[in-house]
């Protein structure tokens, strides 16, 4: 991308300057952030009271929350004249109901429409839809 520099790999990761991630809005952004630094092994990066964000060790991504006043959350599956998904999350994993038994324990609500065998959607405590999923063919 242009205007941006990049480093490279061998440089340590809080002298980068070329982030990216996605944020997604909660009514306790500390809290989600907290959720997913633990569901991913994520270390926390920013805790403020309006903005939060979880990094992997190594890279360059992010997830960020940003708190929402009045928040919304998403309805899974849509439904006419609810708040649609805009966006989700998808993280591939080895073993499905040991993923999904640690989500659920961190605080995850699993979905009650699941619309394929070898994928099982999620919601954050924020209510945010997630998948976790398998990879038949690994």
């Amino acid at each position: 991308m242009r205007g941006r520099i990049d480093r490279g790999a061998g440089v340590a990761r809080g002298e980068r300057h070329d982030w990216w991630g996605v944020v997604l809005e909660a009514p306790e952004p500390g809290e989600l952030a907290r959720f997913y630094a633990e569901l991913l092994g994520w270390e926390l990066v920013k805790d403020e009271p309006d903005w939060a964000a979880v990094g992997p060790p190594e890279g360059v991504a992010y997830l960020g929350f940003q708190r929402s006043e009045g928040f919304v959350p998403p309805v899974w599956p849509p439904r006419e004249g609810a708040q649609r998904v805009t966006m989700h999350l998808d993280f591939e994993v080895s073993d499905l109901p040991e993923a999904v038994a640690h989500a659920q324990q961190l605080g995850a609500r699993l979905a009650a429409h699941q619309p394929q065998p070898q994928v099982r959607v999620l919601l954050d405590p924020a209510g945010h839809p997630f998948c976790l999923y398998v990879d038949p063919g690994a």
